[in-house]
Formats: C-alpha cells, sequence, structure tokens
C-alpha cells in the first residue's frame, strides 16, 4: 500500500519570527472543564462497550456547556449562592441487542470524578450536572458496522501538529503546568484551579500576563491578598529561570486594582474557578491537542475531546500528528509540522494526504517512512486515548 504522504520544505523556523502569541487555560477554567468532561464520558463509555461487548461503538460526546453560577466572596471565605451549571449533550450507542447501556449515568459519574479529582475547593452542590445524550445518526453507526480489521473515518476532518515546542511554548506549558500541580497548590492552597498563561513574545524579550482565581478564605484583607500574590509570583518566576534563556517579565491579575482595599478590587473567588460567578464554559474553546492555543502555528478548530478515540479522525488525527511530529524531530532533529487529513467512510490509515514539513530536506525519505509507519499502527493511537497517554486539552 502506498500513502499519500507529501513532505516539503518549512518555510520559516517558528524561532525565527519576529512575534509570538501563546495561550494555555488551567483546568479550572470554564472551557478546559467542558473538555475533560466530554473526553472522560468518551474515555468511559469507551471503556463499558469494551468490557461488555469487546468493542468500541458509535459515540460522539463532544458538546458541552458550561453556564457561570452565582458567588460571593468574602475576606475570610464566601458563599456560592447559584450553582454552576454543565449540560452533556452528544450522540452514543445506548442499546445493543436487548441490553441497555446506562450512557447518561456513565456521563455524570465521569463529569463528577473530574471535578472531585481536580477542583479541590469544590463541593458536590457548587455544580449541577445534566446529560442531553441521545442516538446517533444511522448512516454513522452503519460505518462502525462496514469497518473490518481498520475502522473507517467516521468524518472529513484533519489534524494538525508541530515539534518541537518553541521555548515560548514551553514556558507557557510548563509555568500552567506547575501552578495547577499539587505541589504548587499545597505550598500555595489560596490558588485556585482556574488559571490562563498568556506569552507574547518580541524578538528576544518575553513578557508573561498570568490569571489567577484566588480562593477568599485564605485572605484576611486585602494587604494579605497582596502579600500572597507578590510570594505567588516570585514563585512562578524562580521557576522560569530553569527554563528560557531570553529575558522574560511576568505579572499576575493585571485587572487588580492595586488601590483598592475591597473583595471585588482583586480576583478572589469562593471556589478557586471564575465559572461560579462570571465565566461560561463551551467545548472546544480551549486548548488544542498540543495543549496550547498557540496562533503563529498552524491549527485546527476541531474539538477532539470527546469525539469516539476509534474512527473519529477529528481527535485520532490531531493525535496521530502530534507523535509523527515528535518521532520525526527526534529521529532528524528538524522543526516539523504535520497535517493529516480523512475522508468519512475511508480506513483511518490510509488518509486522503498526509503533509509532512521539515527543514532538512535531505531526510526526506526517513520523515516519510515515520509517517508510515505511525499510519499503519493508528490503532495504538486508541489505546494510548483511552488509557490517558496522550495530552488533548
Amino acid at each position: 500500500m502506498e500513502r499519500n504522504i507529501v513532505v516539503e520544505k518549512i518555510p520559516i523556523k517558528i524561532e525565527e519570527q519576529a512575534v509570538e502569541l501563546i495561550e494555555r487555560k488551567g483546568l479550572g477554567h470554564p472551557d478546559t472543564i467542558c473538555d475533560a468532561i466530554c473526553e472522560a464520558t468518551s474515555r468511559e463509555l469507551s471503556k463499558y462497550y469494551i468490557k461488555e461487548f469487546n468493542s468500541i461503538f458509535h459515540h460522539n460526546v463532544d458538546k458541552a456547556l458550561l453556564v457561570a453560577g452565582k458567588s460571593q466572596p468574602r475576606f475570610g471565605g464566601g458563599e456560592i449562592i447559584e450553582p454552576i451549571k454543565i449540560i452533556i449533550a452528544g450522540r452514543a450507542t445506548s442499546k445493543i441487542d436487548d441490553k441497555l447501556i446506562p450512557v447518561n449515568e456513565i456521563a455524570i459519574e465521569a463529569a463528577k470524578n473530574y471535578i472531585k479529582k481536580n477542583l479541590l475547593a469544590v463541593k458536590d452542590e457548587h455544580f449541577k450536572i445534566s446529560t442531553e445524550i441521545m442516538s446517533g445518526a444511522g448512516n454513522l453507526q452503519e460505518v462502525f458496522k462496514k469497518a473490518q480489521s481498520i475502522p473507517l473515518a467516521n468524518d472529513t476532518s484533519f489534524g494538525v501538529a508541530f515539534a518541537p515546542y518553541s521555548e515560548t511554548e514551553n514556558i507557557v506549558l510548563k509555568t500552567a503546568d506547575l501552578i495547577n500541580s499539587l505541589d504548587f497548590r499545597k505550598k500555595f492552597p489560596s490558588v485556585g484551579e482556574d488559571i490562563k498563561v498568556m506569552a507574547f513574545r518580541n524578538n528576544d524579550k518575553i513578557k508573561l500576563t498570568v490569571a489567577i482565581a484566588f480562593i477568599d478564605k485564605y485572605f484576611s484583607d486585602m494587604k494579605d491578598y497582596k502579600d500572597n500574590k507578590a510570594k505567588v509570583t516570585e514563585a512562578i518566576i524562580k521557576n522560569l529561570n530553569g527554563l528560557v534563556k531570553r529575558e522574560v517579565d511576568c505579572v499576575v491579575n493585571t485587572l487588580d486594582n492595586p488601590n483598592g482595599d475591597k473583595v471585588d478590587d482583586a480576583y478572589i473567588t469562593v471556589t478557586g474557578l471564575s465559572a461560579e460567578m462570571g465565566d461560561d464554559g463551551q467545548v472546544g474553546r480551549g486548548n488544542r491537542a498540543s495543549g496550547l492555543i498557540t496562533p503563529c502555528r498552524a491549527m485546527s478548530l476541531e474539538a477532539p475531546c470527546g469525539k469516539n478515540p476509534i474512527s473519529h479522525t477529528g481527535k485520532l488525527y490531531n493525535v496521530l500528528a502530534q507523535l509523527i511530529a515528535n518521532d520525526i524531530y527526534k529521529k532528524i532533529g528538524s522543526e516539523t509540522h504535520v497535517k493529516i487529513l480523512s475522508q468519512i467512510g475511508k480506513p483511518i490509515d490510509e488518509p486522503f494526504v498526509c503533509s509532512v514539513l521539515i527543514e532538512d530536506m535531505s531526510r526526506e525519505k526517513e520523515a516519510r517512512e515515520i509517517a508510515d509507519s505511525w499510519l499503519a499502527d493508528i490503532q495504538k493511537v486508541t489505546e494510548m486515548i483511552i488509557n490517558e497517554k496522550v495530552r488533548l486539552y
């Protein structure tokens, strides 16, 4: 089999560009919450299907809406007045022969588990979760039935990736992961999970703007908040010292009123989430499968989270493109860009095109072989997704 793999030369490397803009939304950001619970739902559905029927059936639970609640933060601890609402929607196989599958129950449990594991200041009553998951369209279910050893694509879609991360991209990813880490939150319990890290590189100067939803019960007054924010900022900057060669400036919560003394003069919340009061969320508006939002790179607007991991190329190809890009970079040391396009109903290991961009065209054959090898082993990607071995948001 000869796959349509096209290898070309990269026009300009990312580090040679004058400007980079990069963003990452943290684990408690409303958009990330939506991505995460949809992906958790798909993962748990897949495990249920495999356990009960030894096969993954059609499902796309890739729609979720978070509607912000209402809260009253106070120094020393406030209250949640109205809960945050989450609606999970999509399509899923809910009956095999005479056996009913508890699709909605699986979705709700998956959402609760994510919240419990990742949002430490949240209580059960702070969220109200509902589902609108219906049976899938007949023609898409037929795609599953027609597939033999290699699944057929159940969408015409593309995936995009690049490797390696630039210095600035690495800074954003690692800074966000640091702030969201358990160790950091134990050291600074006032730090909530809803964070955002935005970077602007102008030639050799990098400016980081960090938003952190702090938790009100840890502060007695505004001075206490400012002192704590200063220590958190210092810890972030200290962590950057080991990551960066360029000049970096970092500021936290720039909307704070430096002369204010009220809770409303700072980014202070009850739960560490902006969703408790002012910020709604939706699947697909957050991080790409790279873990970042990178407008200076080629990107797909596809929302991979919640899509089935066996044949939806909007999910598979974004992950696969990253794996191919990583391996080509490791093998030949070339900045690599990968784009893969499917056609609905065609075998997932035979994309319409797999486009690879590298720096050194003398290594074209090696790049082509790596891409071809991963396409031949594409079903391994499904296992990696289900077992949480790859990043999706």
